[in-house]
C-alpha cells in the first residue's frame, strides 16, 4: 500500500490544502526550513570563501532535513496504515490548492480594476507592479502559474514518488534555499551558488514533465492545442534565462495561443527577456481563467498517472 502514498497526498492536498488554523498554530514546514536557512546565512555568509561556506550551509540543511524526515518515515512504517499519515504530512509540501487560489485571486481582482490586479499580482511575482498594464498583470499571473505548476506541484510530486516523505522534504529544502540565497545579489552571488545549481539539477526532469503534462492536458481543454503546446516548448524553452522555467511557460503559451515572457521591470530596472510562444500578448482576466482551466486538467492528468503507477507497483 506504500505505493499509494503519492496519489493520496496529491488528492488530499488538492481537496483541503494546508489548513489555516494549523498554519496559525505551528507555522508551515517551508517556514521552518526557511528559518534554518536564514540562521545559517547569518552565521556563515561572511568573510572569504563564501562559495565553500554556501556548500557547507546546503550540506547542513540537507542533513538536518534528511535525519528528521527519514526518522519520521521509518517510525510511521512500523505502524499499521502509517503510510496514510506519511501522505498527510507530505501534503504540506505540495501547493496545488494555494497556487490555484492565488492566481484566481489575480483574475478576480483585475476584473474589478487594474490597480486591484496590480496589488494582487505583487503577492506572487517580484516584478514592479506599477509598470504593468492589464496585459502585463495577466501575463505575470499566467507565467507564475506555469512555473509554479512545476516547482510547486510536479517537482515535489516527482520526488515524493521516488523518495517518499524524505524525498519531497529534501526537494523543498533545495528549492527554498534557491529562492532565499540562490540569486545574483552581491551578498549571495557566491554563497548561494551551490543552492542555485542543485535546484537546477533537481528540477531538470520535473520541468520537462510539467511541459508534457500541460501539453497533454490541452487535449481535454476546449480551444487548446496539445501539439502546439509541446512543439512550442521544444522550440522556445531554451530562450528562457532559466534552464527549467521556460519549459512549462512555453508549453502553456503554445497550448493556449499566448505569447509570454518579454520585457519586465525589477526594482526600476528593465530586463529584456525573450518571448515564449507566438500568440496573443493582449491578455486579460478571461485568459488567466483559461490558463487555470488547463492547470486544473493537468492536475487531473497527474493524479490519474500517479494512481496508475501506484496500481502497477502494488500488483
Amino acid at each position: 500500500m506504500q505505493a499509494f502514498l503519492a496519489p493520496l497526498a496529491l488528492l488530499l492536498e488538492r481537496l483541503f490544502g494546508y489548513p489555516r488554523p494549523l498554519l496559525d498554530a505551528i507555522g508551515h514546514p517551508v517556514i521552518w526550513i526557511g528559518r534554518l536557512i536564514a540562521g545559517l546565512d547569518l552565521r556563515l555568509n561572511r568573510g572569504d570563501g563564501r562559495r565553500l561556506k554556501g556548500m557547507a550551509m546546503l550540506f547542513i540543511l540537507l542533513a538536518v532535513t534528511a535525519v528528521v524526515t527519514v526518522a519520521i518515515a521509518y517510525m510511521l512504517r512500523l505502524i499499521p496504515f502509517g503510510w496514510v499519515i506519511e501522505a498527510i504530512l507530505a501534503t504540506s509540501l505540495l501547493a496545488q490548492k494555494e497556487l490555484g487560489r492565488a492566481v484566481r485571486a489575480v483574475a478576480d481582482a483585475l476584473a474589478h480594476s487594474l490597480e486591484a490586479g496590480r496589488k494582487q499580482v505583487s503577492q506572487i511575482v517580484g516584478r514592479d507592479p506599477q509598470t504593468l498594464d492589464e496585459a502585463g498583470v495577466s501575463r505575470a499571473a499566467i507565467e507564475s502559474l506555469a512555473e509554479s505548476a512545476s516547482d510547486g506541484v510536479i517537482a515535489p510530486l516527482f520526488w515524493l514518488i521516488l523518495g517518499g516523505l524524505p524525498g519531497i522534504a529534501l526537494y523543498k529544502a533545495v528549492n527554498t534555499a534557491d529562492s532565499m540565497v540562490g540569486h545574483l545579489s552581491d551578498r549571495h552571488r557566491d554563497f548561494g551558488w551551490a543552492s542555485a545549481r542543485l535546484d537546477d539539477v533537481v528540477n531538470w526532469i520535473p520541468a520537462r514533465l510539467t511541459a508534457l503534462l500541460l501539453a497533454g492536458a490541452a487535449f481535454w481543454v476546449k480551444g487548446a492545442d496539445a501539439e502546439k503546446g509541446w512543439t512550442t516548448a521544444l522550440r522556445d524553452a531554451r530562450k528562457h534565462v532559466s534552464p527549467n522555467a521556460g519549459w512549462p511557460e512555453a508549453a502553456l503559451a503554445g497550448a493556449l495561443g499566448f505569447s509570454l515572457g518579454g520585457p519586465r521591470a525589477y526594482d526600476g530596472e528593465v530586463h529584456h527577456l525573450s518571448a515564449l510562444g507566438s500568440g496573443r500578448r493582449d491578455l486579460g482576466p478571461a485568459d488567466i481563467r483559461k490558463a487555470l482551466e488547463l492547470y486544473a486538467m493537468m492536475l487531473n492528468l497527474a493524479l490519474g498517472l500517479t494512481l496508475a503507477i501506484a496500481v502497477l507497483l502494488w500488483r
